[in-house]
């Protein structure tokens, strides 16, 4: 299991966060003070940190001199965007810096991006009697196996990345085809309609009226 450890004074903004991360299905442990953050990362073996710049105790630029961030990476998040603070952040080690206020979709994507890239992503999905194996690329229903064709398979791995966010057709097909299609959203309801039919997911693959689709929490 994938765990973060979320370090932000700001107790609405971490309890947001805490959120965010646990749709995408990742274990978190939280802090509000930069010396605290040290301590924990230094004591356990976190995947990724976001690492709020202005913390008490210390600030996200000195954890970052404290710690191994070739072991564990770390974003930054902060209200400043200030170029300067951005490049001091990224020359310190920072793998990304995401400035407030932000998307959770944009996160959990930047999330993705860095755990990839560290061989680290998540890989197995589990939605109810659902198994969805990314590198096998197979899903199972009760243990029976499902097809699903390329882009409905990559379609709904990009749901379950993204429980309980309402998704624009116009992200969906942007994410999953890879270029703007405006006009032609048919083709997301289309493929929409077979996964739902296939993985007899209707009641919880809802449509999100003149906006797009939303794949809610089974839990």
């Amino acid at each position: 299991m994938i765990k973060l450890l979320i370090a932000e004074d700001d107790e609405n903004i971490r309890k947001m966060l805490e959120v965010t991360v646990s749709i995408a299905g990742y274990e978190s442990d939280t802090c509000g003070d930069g010396l605290e953050a040290t301590e924990k990362i230094k004591h356990n073996n976190y995947d990724l940190v976001l690492l709020d710049i202005m913390l008490p105790g210390c600030s996200g630029f000195e954890v970052v001199k404290n710690i191994n961030t070739e072991k564990t990476p770390v974003i930054f998040l902060t209200a400043l965007q200030d170029v300067t603070d951005k490049v001091r952040g990224l020359k310190l080690g920072a793998e990304d810096y995401v400035v407030k206020p932000f998307e959770p979709v944009e996160l959990l994507a930047r999330i993705e991006v860095i755990l990839r890239r560290r061989n680290k992503h998540k890989t197995v999905f589990i939605y109810g009697d659902i198994t969805v194996d990314v590198a096998k690329h197979t899903v199972k229903k009760n243990d029976r196996d499902i097809t699903l064709t390329p882009k409905e398979f990559e379609l709904f791995v990009y749901f379950l990345k993204n429980i309980d966010i309402a998704l624009t057709r116009e992200r969906l097909l942007s994410v999953v085809w890879g270029y703007d299609f405006t006009g032609e959203t048919r083709t997301v309801d289309a493929h929409v309609q077979q996964i739902r039919k296939k993985l007899e997911i209707q009641n919880s693959l809802i449509t999100v009226p003149k906006l797009g689709y939303r794949l809610e929490n089974k839990e």
